[in-house]
């Protein structure tokens, strides 16, 4: 537990511009393990500073039996330890639920390439809403190293570059921070039952088809055949944001034209997604 707490502290100090006055992170918790214990170390490690202030928020994607008792695992841990927390829906802001997304029958693509864009708009829009400095993301190890290789297979290098953590600011997006990326999903997993934390259990009925998956399977083989794969993935990611001439800029310069939110083509996924463009 002190090794994952010194390496939580350590990568937070990296990611938080400490010398901010009056800095509040917005921490998008969905109940389960990762983001409740994220919630736990920043409360644990920042709650005696005045000058900053832990605000907690969850996305109701609209998926019955699985983001319920995500919820109301996030309102306990949350009024345990005394932070304000908020909820929106899809049903909410894109008039539109996962579940009646995927029973349309339309879909192109896993339920994931839909729920994504549109569960990180609402994400922006919460932090907005809070008008945080940061929003923290409960990302681990493992998250991590599967959507960097992601974006090595598809090519994507812009979109690699523009991962979390963020140490910029654009205008209409909040910077997510990851203070989580450094420990194994293991790790997670084991402090939250030793630490008492309260967390949902439960996974997704729509990941199944997620190309994730596979990734997933191929990174743990070669971590078991290799151990500290996952660990040399990371740092090869940090060495090629610092060494890059594009390190640290986003590279949407353009704005979505139906929400107004920066995008890197005429409509943002997340309207593409929800359909507005469609209305």
């Amino acid at each position: 537990m002190e090794s994952i707490e010194r390496r939580f502290r350590h990568e937070l100090r990296r990611e938080l511009n400490m010398g901010r006055k009056n800095i509040t992170i917005a921490v998008a918790i969905s109940g389960g393990k990762d983001s409740s214990v994220l919630l736990y170390l920043l409360h644990r490690t920042l709650s005696k500073r005045k000058d900053v202030k832990i605000v907690a928020f969850t996305v109701d994607e609209g998926i019955k039996g699985y983001r319920p008792p995500g919820i109301q695992s996030a309102i306990r841990l949350c009024e345990k330890l005394g932070i304000e927390h908020r909820t929106m829906s899809f049903a909410e802001i894109h008039g539109t639920e996962m579940d009646i997304v995927v029973k349309s029958g339309n879909l192109e693509g896993s339920p994931c390439a839909y729920c994504g864009p549109m569960r990180r708009d609402l994400m922006n829009r919460m932090s907005i809403d809070f008008e945080a400095d940061y929003v923290a993301l409960g990302i681990n190890l493992d998250d991590h190293v599967q959507s960097i290789m992601m974006n090595v297979l598809r090519g994507d290098y812009e979109k690699m570059l523009r991962m979390a953590p963020h140490d910029h600011v654009v205008d209409g997006l909040v910077p997510r921070i990851t203070p989580l990326r450094k420990i194994y999903e293991k790790e997670v997993k084991l402090y939250a039952i030793l630490a008492g934390i309260e967390h949902d259990d439960g996974w997704c009925p729509y990941s199944a088809e997620a190309r994730r998956n596979r990734v997933r399977d191929l990174v743990n083989g070669l971590e078991e055949e290799t151990p500290g794969t996952k660990i040399a993935i990371e740092g090869f990611f940090d060495k090629l944001r610092e060494n890059s001439q594009v390190a640290g800029k986003f590279l949407e310069t353009g704005k979505c034209e139906i929400c107004g939110k920066p995008s890197s083509g005429k409509v943002c996924q997340s309207c593409l997604r929800a359909g507005k463009n469609n209305r």
